[in-house]
């Protein structure tokens, strides 16, 4: 265990994020709280560099860095020599083994994965709209959402929203049921966004029954007959011509399958 307080300097041409995380595994290794982690951003020219160097030498520390510029790289290499500190190339060497198997030649380019990242970010306000917007919950909703799922109860609208949105769709959906009035703002929305799912009165059925034993309900209900599962599917047809929207049926589907349908239509 480390036991007096040390620094460990980030270095990046971007912003730092991939070093620092790397760092921050590193010092949990060693269950110490005295590692001070300081982070330089943006670095474009060697005198930046030498500076970063300078500190790091009379801090005591040691310096890791993502620098995907050859000059900087070797201006951070031929430093940390001369000031005699440990100098750790995060990137470099994966850089160079993709280069010296594959033949390829680098973009050189700082803060692609900062790009990744605003991907990743995307997704995540995805899936908190899914989960804001599931079940009809709030129609507005409806208006915002790139996609939006119709069909009876059971037909995979939920995990599908949940899937769209790890893709980075907004996605919303809207129960049909044939006693509950149609919120106007389905009518608002382009039919090219409204996907209607339908599915095997049988298979329906089966997934039901399924459910109510699950709730511990009696298998008598309503919701699990057949003729009311027939009512509500010729509602849903109805209601899904009416729209002009796109209808899968999803019947021994997987979620992937129809996601891609989905996907391919927008």
């Amino acid at each position: 265990m480390l036991t007096k307080q040390q620094y460990l300097v980030i270095c990046s041409d971007s912003i730092g994020e991939t070093a620092e995380a790397v760092a921050q595994a590193t010092i949990r290794q060693f269950n110490s709280r005295d590692v001070i982690v300081k982070r330089y951003s943006n670095i474009r020219t060697e005198e930046e560099v030498r500076a970063i160097v300078k500190e790091t030498a009379a801090l005591g520390g040691l310096v890791a860095y993502t620098l995907v510029q050859p000059e900087l790289r070797e201006a951070m290499k031929s430093d940390a020599i001369r000031m005699g500190i440990r100098a750790v190339d995060i990137m470099g060497p994966m850089l160079q083994a993709f280069v010296d198997t594959y033949g390829y030649a680098p973009k050189r380019q700082p803060g692609l994965l900062h790009e990744m990242n605003e991907d990743y970010f995307r997704r995540i306000e995805a899936i908190e709209f899914a989960v804001k917007f599931d079940d009809g919950r709030d129609p507005r909703g409806m208006l915002q959402a790139q996609v939006v799922l119709i069909g009876v109860s059971r037909t995979s609208k939920t995990p599908l929203s949940i899937y769209l949105a790890h893709k980075g769709i907004k996605t919303a959906n809207l129960p049909i049921i044939p006693e509950v009035k149609v919120p106007n703002e389905l009518y608002k929305i382009k039919s090219g966004r409204i996907f209607g799912l339908t599915m095997d009165a049988e298979h329906i059925l089966n997934i039901r029954a399924e459910r109510l034993k699950v709730l511990g309900l009696p298998d008598g209900s309503q919701y699990a007959t057949f003729q009311r599962i027939i009512d509500e599917l010729e509602y849903g047809q109805s209601l899904m011509k009416e729209l002009g929207c796109t209808v899968i049926n999803v019947t021994n589907k997987a979620i992937e399958e129809t996601a891609g349908i989905i996907m391919e239509h927008l």
